[in-house]
């Protein structure tokens, strides 16, 4: 079995290598597009290869491929006990060098395999999804290439058995969602998105790769078995340095504070994208590396405080810009920066969380990849208008993506018997069971995130399927003419969206997923200072709160077109609690002015003393010059001069 493990990725990397190389499956380029290696000016149109049409299909097949791999590897891990339930497959060393060595190797554990069934099972849906969305896309074999490559590297990050094969990957990762975000590049705003996002998480690579280094130096190898196995070992300091580095790369991917200011303006992507990256995998990535890299925060109770800070604060911050957000997508952002927040404050309380961390990456996974997809359907249907103050009463005109999409809101504000009900209440019980003053405040933060969170969704509900039609003309002078979606794209919703009600469910039967995980990540139960039922009446009464609030506000009554210019605190989080303006203002304005004052440096002192070196060797230089003038009459003197100054010397040395 451990030789399917790389077929895994091999399916979809094979997928991405056929479907980018070119004229094959070259799809015909709109009127008066030129092939990319065309001469200016030579008037040459750009052919569809002969497999056009059938490359989307090609792709989608291959990422079902690897689900079904997935699959049979999974059943089998099923009828194993549970201590024979790891698979390893080694392919070969990469770089074997003295003491450093680094192999290509796979591990296949009970936490990779949750991944890599999400990761296939969900991309499949979103590549079937995307056959139907890209249908008129001249560029679709090209972008169906970009989401095998996608699936590629996400599949290497989590099935790596060591941090340096899980950084290749990673890279992977943030290469090709820079590809899908700027995939419409004629888009401005795309491009400058997908530069965005690549150079903030750039920030956080930067503490994956010195995380590597500092590995290697501390345990002499990057294998995930000896670091983990010997993490108590090293110092705590240098364990706490570690976990912080490790945090830093995580809140790159998974967009939490201070690195998440890319993931609102990553909506410039084609829907799917925004699906695939950043609802079920690629902002999951640091969840994923943190609890993974669980002992070492274990054995460094500050790197684990940084780590339920950055979570608390994350979910709180993620769910005010979703309640200002009058762009779908970007609402639903907003939501996922919240969400994440939610698993990465799980994974911060240790064995406490990591298993409902994972549960709710899993159920969050289903709901929110649903709900992209029905933002997208509702796009379709729009003429791609995003602003849900020109939507309104869609319910009846478009009734699958109205149920699907609704079953998706009620799963993440967590009512009572959908996924999110069983997955997030477990990380708030978790959150008041870490005890004392700091569960108060963190199991706080949870619930007033809970309630924040079914008042923006259900607003977002609100303003797209009910109320009255505010829909508006496009660019074109086109009113929208909504419609349902084609049948590649509501299978998907409909599957999604059937994951959103019963998941949550099944993994709590027997506590089933807790049983599942508790080998790799291990489990305690908490000491909650109130009891389990009074935090499910608590967080029932803040969702009724949340969404009454929302109902009374967007529901009752007209909603104008364009939106009132609102107060200070709305301003500010219509700006993304000013995100962008802190950035600019200190790095880019910082930047800017320490670049100055480096350059004022470097004139005034650096070039200074190079400078005024140079100058005094030169005047120096011309002093000495002049003595030699060529006149034997100058050189006489000189020689007399210097006698007279000897017999001098000398005689008064004989004096004394």
């Amino acid at each position: 079995m451990d030789r399917l493990i790389g077929l895994l990725i091999a399916a979809p990397l094979l997928g991405s290598a056929v479907l980018l190389s070119g004229p094959l499956f070259r799809a015909r380029a709109p009127e008066g597009a030129v092939p990319e290696d065309a001469v200016p000016g030579d008037g040459r149109a750009a052919p569809a290869g002969p497999l056009a049409r059938g490359g989307p299909w090609i792709g989608t097949l291959l990422a079902a491929a690897s689900f079904a791999i997935a699959v049979v590897l999974f059943a089998d891990m099923l009828s194993r006990a549970g201590d024979r339930r790891t698979l390893h497959a080694h392919l070969f060393s990469w770089v074997p060098v003295g003491g450093f060595r680094a192999d290509v190797a796979f591990q296949l554990d009970q936490l990779s395999m949750t991944f890599v069934l999400l990761i296939t099972g969900v991309g499949t849906l979103i590549h079937l999804y995307s056959v139907g969305y890209m249908e008129h896309d001249e560029r679709r074999v090209r972008f169906f290439g970009y989401l095998n490559l996608f699936l590629a590297a996400m599949l290497l990050l989590v099935l790596a058995d060591n941090y340096l094969l899980l950084y290749v990957g990673w890279e992977g990762v943030g290469l090709a969602s820079y590809l899908l975000i700027g995939f419409w590049q004629h888009k401005p705003s795309a491009a400058t998105a997908a530069k965005k996002a690549f150079l903030v998480n750039r920030v956080g690579d930067m503490g994956l790769s010195i995380a590597v280094m500092l590995m290697f130096t501390t345990f002499g190898t990057f294998a995930f078995a000896p670091v983990l196995g010997h993490a108590t070992q090293a110092s705590e300091g240098r364990l706490t340095t570690l976990g912080l580095l490790l945090l830093l790369a995580a809140c790159g991917k998974s967009a939490q504070v201070p690195l998440q200011s890319w993931l609102g303006d990553a909506m410039e992507g084609p829907t799917p994208v925004s699906a695939l990256i950043h609802a079920a995998t690629m902002v999951t990535a640091g969840v994923y590396l943190i609890t993974r890299s669980g002992a070492v925060f274990d054995a460094a109770p500050d790197a684990q405080t940084a780590v339920v800070t950055v979570g608390a604060v994350t979910l709180l911050f993620g769910a005010i810009v979703g309640c200002a957000k009058d762009d779908i997508k970007k609402a639903l952002a907003g939501s996922t920066m919240s969400q994440i927040g939610y698993m990465i404050l799980a994974a911060g309380l240790g064995p406490l969380g990591y298993v409902f961390a994972i549960m709710h990456l899993v159920t969050h996974g289903f709901f929110k990849a649903g709900l992209f997809l029905g933002a997208g359907s509702v796009m379709h249907g729009m003429n791609d208008e995003v602003d849900m103050r020109r939507y309104g009463g869609l319910r009846s005109s478009m009734p699958i993506t109205f149920v699907t999409f609704g079953l998706g809101y009620l799963a993440i504000i967590g009512f009572p018997g959908l996924s999110g009900f069983f997955s997030k209440d477990k990380i708030i019980e978790a959150a008041f069971g870490r005890g004392g003053t700091e569960g108060w405040i963190l199991g706080g933060a949870a619930l007033l995130g809970a309630a924040i969170t079914a008042y923006y969704m259900t607003r977002v509900m609100v303003l797209t399927f009910f109320g009255e039609k505010r829909w508006q003309p496009d660019a074109a002078g086109n009113l929208p003419q909504p419609h349902e979606a084609p049948r590649t794209m509501t299978i998907p919703m409909i599957v999604l969206a059937i994951g959103s009600v019963f998941a949550g469910g099944l993994f709590s039967i027997d506590d089933a997923f807790v049983k599942w995980l508790e080998p790799v990540t291990g489990h305690e139960e908490g000491h909650s200072p109130v009891g389990t039922l009074t935090i499910t009446v608590a967080t029932l009464v803040v969702l009724v709160v949340g969404a009454a609030l929302a109902w009374s506000q967007y529901g009752r009554g007209p909603v104008p077109v364009t939106a009132p210019a609102g107060s200070l605190p709305v301003r500010v989080a219509r700006r993304d609690l000013l995100q962008d303006d802190v950035n600019h203002v200190v790095f880019v304005r910082g930047g800017g002015r320490l670049t100055r004052a480096l350059a004022t440096v470097d004139r005034s002192v650096i070039d200074g003393i190079v400078v005024g070196t140079a100058a005094a060797f030169g005047g120096l230089s011309a002093r000495m010059r002049t003595l030699q003038n060529g006149y034997a009459r100058s050189y006489a003197v000189s020689m007399f001069g210097g006698a007279a100054v000897l017999i001098a010397a000398t005689l008064l040395m004989r004096a004394v």
